[in-house]
């Protein structure tokens, strides 16, 4: 059984299996969360980002958390690249993260 925990804290720091990130569908990690995930894990995370996107609306994957302590990454598409969201979209990328990271164990 997953137990999830919310926490007031800088996800970069966090040691633990995975960390979530609300990404646009090509995972390019140009700015805010997802700029400062990619700069904290290094290069392997753009490298692994570049080498699985484009991914659809709703879609989650993962990649590894490169030189942050935690294991895993796992980007949910929440938006096109400059696009817009919906509550609809960001509940299809939340269910997909959390199967994706049950798959993950």
């Amino acid at each position: 059984m997953a137990t999830l925990e919310a926490l007031d804290a800088d996800i970069t720091t966090l040691e633990v299996d995975a960390i979530a990130n609300a990404a646009n569908t090509e995972l390019r990690h140009g700015g805010g969360v997802a700029a400062a995930i990619a700069r904290a894990g290094g290069p392997a995370i753009d490298e692994e980002s570049r080498a699985v996107a484009p991914i659809g609306l709703g879609a989650a994957v993962e990649t590894s958390g490169g030189e942050l302590p935690c294991r895993w990454v796992i980007h949910a598409a929440t938006m096109e690249l400059g696009g817009p969201t919906s509550a609809d979209i960001v509940r299809r990328a939340t269910a997909s993260t959390l199967r994706r990271a049950d798959q993950l164990g």
